[in-house]
């Protein structure tokens, strides 16, 4: 018997040092493999933002927040291709 889908939030702050182009790409990278395993309920853009303290000598991010709905094994998925992207500096997945 599977598990029931349950909600997530997820945020996610990518270098803005590739430009524009390639922060959207990472983007949509993300927005469609959270579709193919799950839905996206909605997806809030911060745009880009100063950040707390230097990360691999960058001072801004790209903020992205995500909720959606998957199946329970999913996020550790994301989690782990969130870690193996070049330009992602920092996420957070959160069941909700």
């Amino acid at each position: 018997m599977s598990k029931p889908n349950a909600s997530y939030e997820t945020i996610m702050v990518i270098s803005t040092k590739n430009g524009e182009d390639a922060t959207t790409a990472l983007v949509e990278k993300f927005k469609t493999l959270i579709q193919q395993n799950g839905t996206i309920d909605s997806v809030d853009d911060w745009g880009k933002r100063r950040l707390a303290y230097e990360i691999e000598d960058e001072t801004e991010g790209h903020y992205v927040l995500v909720n959606f709905t998957c199946p329970p094994e999913f996020p550790a998925e994301l989690d782990r291709v969130y870690n193996i992207t070049d330009g992602v500096l920092r996420s957070i997945i959160v069941a909700k």
